[in-house]
């Protein structure tokens, strides 16, 4: 699957403390290393991302490293990656 970073989202905030911690509640995976496929390097963000398909434009969280969160165009993610939804009133703030 590839998925695309969305910009001006810096200001948004949960009730998780951070994004990644947001990810990782609702997923209960690790999020030490960058999902973006190929890549090593630690994790610094959850991102804001849309999956690349046209049809679909929700917005979901991703761990990503910094090069990642600010990378433009499709990025392809790791297989088995959950995608967790960033509607914080369908999740964190329900």
């Amino acid at each position: 699957m590839e998925v695309y970073n969305i910009k001006g989202t810096s200001h948004l905030k949960c009730k998780c403390g951070s994004w990644l911690n947001h990810w990782n509640n609702f997923t209960k995976q690790s999020t030490e290393y960058c999902r973006a496929k190929g890549c090593v390097k630690e994790t610094t963000a959850g991102a804001h991302v849309k999956k690349c398909v046209n049809y679909d434009q929700k917005h979901y969280i991703i761990p990503f490293c910094h090069e990642h969160n600010f990378m433009e165009g499709c990025i392809e993610i790791n297989t088995g990656t959950d995608l967790v939804s960033a509607n914080r009133q369908n999740t964190c703030e329900d």
